[in-house]
């Protein structure tokens, strides 16, 4: 074996040796695991500031809101409240249901407007030259009257409606974004208040639950408090209002609340005032 060969066969060892390595160094795993790796592992998506006209989840655990500022509304966001989140335990609103259906009655009667006055001009015109028979005569002018009367009450009774401040019925679990954070903020700060001043009598704190109504006028002052179901303790009850009332100016309504024609706010709750000393309001 020459010079010449000895190198060569150096060459090829040298790179039997780097092959060998190289599959010693590759691992092998058994497929499955490896797909398991990618199942069994969740990936967190969160998205923000995306905004959008469908309903949300009906188990979500915040509401959503479309002015944002760093994800919520910093000082006045849920993080810096003393007291745990207000629990949302119904699904829906009754209030906003029922609102819908004044709106329909709304659009009903401005429908029932349109229809009298298109019947009205349609039905014909009584000549004079031409009596024809008295009685279809009379019946006609009788019908005539008739509709004339009721489309002056139609339009009597909307006009009514429309000189009225606008009321705009939610619930303290309200999920839309024009008045959720400032419901959430306002009923917080309720919340607190109770949690500060806890109601007493003689001394002993007082125990409950009530069902309450409050109008809050677009200016944010608390126009009234209406008890709809007794706690059973009337002292109670005085005090869950006066707490309300002692809370103080809510802010006034945003432009967003207002473009939703809301002058007036008035949302329904149940006020629990719990042994720990604090209060929640649900729905």
């Amino acid at each position: 074996m020459n010079f010449k060969d000895l190198s060569t066969l150096q060459i090829a060892l040298g790179v039997s040796v780097i092959a060998h390595a190289a599959l010693l160094a590759v691992r092998f795993v058994d497929p499955e695991s490896f797909n398991r790796a990618f199942t069994d592992t969740p990936l967190e998506v969160i998205l923000v500031n995306s905004k959008t006209k469908e309903r949300p989840d009906a188990n979500a655990k915040l509401m959503a809101q479309t002015s944002l500022a760093g994800g919520g509304d910093l000082d006045k966001g849920r993080a810096t409240s003393p007291l745990p989140p207000s629990s949302f335990t119904a699904v829906g609103d009754s209030f906003e249901d029922a609102r819908k259906q004044v709106d329909a009655l709304q659009a009903e009667q401005m429908q029932m407007i349109t229809q009298l006055k298109r019947d009205i001009a349609a039905m014909p015109v009584r000549d004079p030259r031409n009596a024809g028979d008295p009685t279809e005569a009379a019946a006609q002018e009788e019908k005539r009257r008739q509709m004339v009367e009721l489309l002056a009450q139609i339009e009597r009774r909307v006009n009514e409606e429309n000189s009225r401040p606008k009321k705009r019925y939610v619930s303290p679990s309200t999920r839309e974004a024009a008045f959720a954070v400032y419901v959430d903020t306002m009923l917080r700060r309720v919340e607190a208040r109770a949690a500060e001043n806890f109601p007493e009598l003689a001394g002993k704190k007082l125990y409950g639950e009530l069902k309450m109504t409050l109008t809050v006028n677009f200016d944010g002052n608390v126009l009234a408090t209406v008890v709809d179901q007794s706690s059973g303790n009337i002292a109670l009850d005085r005090r869950a209002q006066a707490i309300v009332r002692s809370t103080g100016n809510f802010g006034k309504f945003t432009n967003a609340m207002r473009q939703e024609q809301a002058d007036q706010m008035v949302i329904q709750g149940t006020f629990r005032f719990a042994r720990d000393g604090t209060m929640e309001i649900s729905q």
